[in-house]
Parts: structure tokens; C-alpha cells; sequence
């Protein structure tokens, strides 16, 4: 389920904890389940980011990215269920990997008793299904593998003139062209429902029919989507899978506007138009068929 806004609190919330420090260790749980696709060899990325300074933690797409002083590169995908935690897990027969840091490379003064989130120097990823995905590139090969044409610009980057370009490439129906991650990185299910319903556009209309004035539209719903999102540190569905770093819940789930609220009236037109969900390329999509009806 993780998406941008929930891959953005990964970044941030591991980011004090790992940037200037050395890392110490990488090993695998134990884990009697399905393992995760690492790649090289878990032997391999330990003994060569093994006493490496973390410069850098950023998101790109739905990736978490570490950079490393010597210019190495991990790529963590979470996937379905990864997550990114400093905290107890929901459980610990789905903790996958660890990453022990050393004290920051770098430390300022302080004063006795401050609270420094820094002495945390140990996070783990944890999977329930198993589908996330760790990389480790030399920059050459992250620039040729993930940049090169492969994932398209970031969803909070794009102009409304950009989005036009990109949409009016497509003849897809807009909802499944937000998901295309070459065309477009970031989005997933959850949030293009959410993203189409506040911009008012129909999830089946065909991406390069949209107007200016529509594709504008969508361009400042996908801001204010996203970015309030990762303001309320994503979303914790019914299952409980997604926690923030700190294994708490996010909070974007109580400002759901139709997502999983099959049924229930529209925030926008009130009672007597309730929200409906259908089925795009296998996908559960919740739209409501007034406020987001297509043009005749």
C-alpha cells in the first residue's frame, strides 16, 4: 500500500536517524517466510556499505534512497506492506532486515537532558507479504537502471503544463494513466481515487481528452492531496498494515473523501449521491457518479 505520502514520512522519519552515521551492520532476521528480493547478495551490500557514512536519505517515486560517502547507492522499494521502522513492529515474524548505525559522525554540543532522537541508532524493514525490493547500485547503474526512463518525473514536481504533455500521450483512461509510474512517479490506488474526486474528473475518461482547465484542476488536486498526506504522515487503513516509523498510525484515512467509502454519500454533493466503486485494471476504484460524471 505504501504510496508517496507514506514512502515521504519513511524518508523523513528515518532520515535524523541514519544521515552522518557509519553504518555498523546489515544482516537478515530471522524469518521463516517468503524473503525479500535483495540484490546483489545481502552478503555482498553488507561488506561493501559496512563502515560507509550515510550522506544522504531521499524519496524517489515510491523508493526509498540512501546515499552513501563513496557514492553507492540502496534502493528500498516497500511495495505492498514494507515499512520502515525505528519502533516496535506490528510483529516481529515479518521483520526482514537490520541496519545498525553507529553515533553521528558529526555532533554539535548539547546540553544535558536534551532529548536527541540521533541515540537511535538501529531501524529494521519489516514485511508482511514479502514483495519489497532492496538494490544496491553505484551511481552509474542507479542513473541507468531507476532514472533512465524507467520512473517518470515526481508527482509533486510536475507543472499543470507538464501534466497536460504527459496525459495527452495516453488514451488510457485517466485513473489508470495516475498509476503508470513511467509516466508519472508516486501515485498509487488510494491517493489517484482521492486525487480525481477533489479535481471533480471522471476516473474512466480517456487521460488525453481532459481540458486545460481540467488537467489545471488535477494538477492542484494532486498537490493538495499528497502534500496533506504527508502532513498527516499517510494513511492507516482497516488492516492496520501501514505505521509511520514510530509504528504509530497515520491519520490521512479520517479525510478519505471516497476511497473505501463505497456507499456512503459524497462529501461533495450530500446525501442522494453515494459514492460508487468499480473495477479498472483489476483495481478498486471509488468515485462518485454526479460531481464526476464525464462530459456528453
Amino acid at each position: 500500500m505504501p504510496e508517496l505520502p507514506e514512502v515521504e514520512t519513511m524518508v523523513r522519519g528515518i532520515r535524523p536517524l541514519v544521515e552522518g552515521r557509519q553504518l555498523l551492520s546489515f544482516r537478515r532476521c530471522p524469518c521463516s517466510c517468503r524473503p525479500l528480493t535483495v540484490s546483489p547478495s545481502l552478503r555482498t551490500i553488507s561488506s561493501r556499505l559496512r563502515g560507509q557514512t550515510v550522506a544522504a536519505v531521499r524519496r524517489r517515486g515510491k523508493r526509498i534512497v540512501m546515499e552513501f560517502d563513496s557514492g553507492l547507492i540502496l534502493a528500498i522499494e516497500p511495495r505492498m506492506t514494507g515499512l520502515m521502522l525505528a519502533a516496535d513492529p506490528p510483529d516481529t515474524a515479518h521483520l526482514r532486515l537490520e541496519w545498525t548505525f553507529s553515533e553521528p559522525v558529526d555532533t554539535s554540543p548539547r546540553q544535558p537532558g536534551d532529548d536527541d532522537p540521533r541515540k537511535t541508532s538501529t531501524i529494521w524493514f519489516w514485511d508482511r507479504r514479502g514483495l519489497g525490493t532492496v538494490a544496491l547500485y553505484t551511481r552509474e547503474e542507479y542513473e541507468a537502471v531507476v532514472e533512465s526512463g524507467r520512473l517518470g518525473p515526481d508527482a509533486l514536481e510536475l507543472t499543470a503544463a507538464a501534466w497536460a504533455t504527459r496525459l495527452n500521450r495516453t488514451s488510457r483512461s485517466v485513473k489508470v494513466a495516475l498509476l503508470d509510474q513511467k509516466l508519472v512517479a508516486g501515485i498509487g490506488n488510494l491517493y489517484a481515487s482521492e486525487i480525481l474526486h477533489l479535481a471533480a474528473i471522471a476516473p474512466s475518461r480517456p487521460a488525453s481528452s481532459l481540458t486545460k482547465q481540467e488537467t489545471a484542476r488535477l494538477a492542484r488536486s494532486v498537490r493538495r492531496v499528497l502534500e496533506q498526506a504527508i502532513r498527516d504522515e499517510g494513511s492507516t487503513l482497516s488492516d492496520a498494515t501501514y505505521r509511520t516509523v514510530l509504528s504509530e498510525p497515520g491519520r490521512y484515512q479520517n479525510r478519505h473523501r471516497v476511497y473505501a467509502r463505497a456507499g456512503e454519500p459524497c462529501p461533495r454533493c450530500g446525501p442522494g449521491s453515494e459514492v460508487q466503486r468499480i473495477v479498472q485494471q483489476q483495481r478498486s476504484t471509488f468515485y462518485c457518479p454526479d460531481c464526476q460524471r464525464p462530459p456528453r
